[in-house]
């Protein structure tokens, strides 16, 4: 009989299968933009992204452009489906009792403070800078787990299973924080509205609705009231999300009968290879002609890097290093501390989820956005590279170096039993 352990672990490591393809599709379509950005073509970019095709949904985003499509209608299903991974976990995953989430969200909120403090040492000083303060604060777990794939074997899943638990309690800080700090004006009567769709569909799945279709026709409505109501529609995505019914099966794969689990894997492919790729490819060509140290040490650039780069890790890996040593939550099994600080680095990868936020921070001023870009990029491909190589070049912890020797012998087990019989 396969047991409990292992079943979850298969489907955790499906999950971060899927995780590490997108971020790799993520990282090509990145490198595609700035290579675009910076080509012939960079003209014809630019025009196809801010061309008007309507129609005008609210006075202040105007006309409809591809970009405003893909930042303020794609996204918001990106952020459905955050909101569907936050609440699994919370409900019947890594996060679902006190004890599991104590570490994790420990090290959310320090990586979380950490950079934005940093960032204000840096560029809070500057007049006009302050409102980019969260920029660094987030993690995009897509492309931390790419690069994770990228070592294999080398990486445990205890770091794996860390990373992403600490990236979904991070998407929910960042929520949180696009909901209250980058809201300047509100619609009452629109958000009044957006409260009551949203009471509908939470009494709907208190009434046993388990149709899917009711909650998307609700969500699209719900969408349109957050934009009216001068929140970011984005916020939309998360919001619905909570509404959607969960049947638990803890220790066993999603319950087929659930509609979060319908839901969740029928996005997770369009999410992973369309949504998000789009997205980054929407927003991060940034023309490199010209750029050189006196722009990348300005300090809006310098402040978002460096709280990417040294704000996550020194707040993450201080922060399970304090709640470790003072019985506030145990060590991760097979894993040393130098993989744990390389996976500390590796959290400062923002990329999706700090442009996102970048794009909120400077309304009105697109030459600090692109100045943000800079700072994204650069900080979160130090942390990639120098995290990368960390964990490619720490020891393995013994426990690991046992497992892994453990699920070799049953693979040669396996294949010698296998094997063409005698006679055959």
């Amino acid at each position: 009989m396969t047991s409990t352990l292992s079943i979850r672990s298969s489907a955790l490591r499906r999950f971060l299968s899927s995780e590490a393809a997108g971020g790799m599709v993520l990282m090509a379509t990145a490198a595609l933009a700035l290579i675009v950005a910076n080509s012939p073509l960079a003209a014809a970019y630019h025009h196809w992204l801010h061309a008007e095709t309507g129609p005008v949904l609210t006075a202040k985003l105007g006309p409809m452009t591809p970009h405003l499509w893909i930042n303020d209608g794609l996204m918001a299903i990106f952020f459905l489906f955050v909101g569907l991974e936050i609440k699994r976990e919370f409900v019947d995953g890594e996060l679902a009792s006190w004890s599991q989430r104590r570490l994790p969200m420990i090290a959310a909120a320090a990586g979380m403070a950490a950079p934005a403090l940093l960032y204000l040492l840096v560029a809070g000083r500057t007049p006009g800078l302050g409102n980019g303060w969260a920029i660094p604060a987030a993690t995009d777990i897509a492309f931390a787990i790419g690069v994770l794939a990228l070592l294999g074997s080398r990486a445990p899943t205890s770091l794996k299973l860390f990373l992403t638990t600490v990236a979904i309690v991070d998407d929910l800080g960042a929520v949180a924080i696009i909901a209250l700090a980058y809201t300047s004006e509100i619609n009452t009567l629109a958000l009044g509205i957006a409260a009551a769709i949203w009471f509908v569909m939470y009494a709907l799945g208190k009434n046993g609705v388990r149709a899917l279709w009711p909650y998307l026709l609700f969500a699209v409505a719900l969408w349109y009231a957050v934009l009216l109501s001068g929140v970011h529609a984005t916020v939309a995505g998360v919001l619905a999300a909570m509404t959607i019914p969960v049947i638990k099966s803890p220790g066993a794969p999603d319950a087929p009968r659930s509609t979060l689990h319908r839901l969740e894997h029928g996005l997770a492919p369009w999410v992973a290879f369309a949504i998000v790729p789009l997205f980054g490819f929407a927003n991060a060509g940034v023309p490199l002609g010209g750029v050189g140290a006196d722009q990348l040490l300005a300090p809006l650039p310098l402040g978002i890097a460096a709280g990417l780069f040294l704000g996550k890790q020194f707040g993450i890996f201080s922060a399970v290093w304090l709640a470790v040593r003072f019985g506030a939550a145990s060590r991760l099994h097979g894993a040393t501390w130098l993989q744990i600080y390389a996976v500390a680095i590796l959290c400062g990868i923002g990329f999706t989820m700090s442009l996102f936020i970048g794009g909120l921070a400077f309304p009105g001023r697109p030459e600090l956005a692109e100045e943000a870009k800079l700072g994204i990029l650069a900080g979160s491909f130090l942390s990639a590279l120098v995290g990368f190589a960390v964990l490619r070049f720490a020891p393995a912890h013994r426990d690991q170096i046992a497992e892994e020797a453990r699920i070799n012998a049953e693979i040669d087990a396996d294949a010698s039993a296998s094997g063409p019989r005698s006679g055959q």
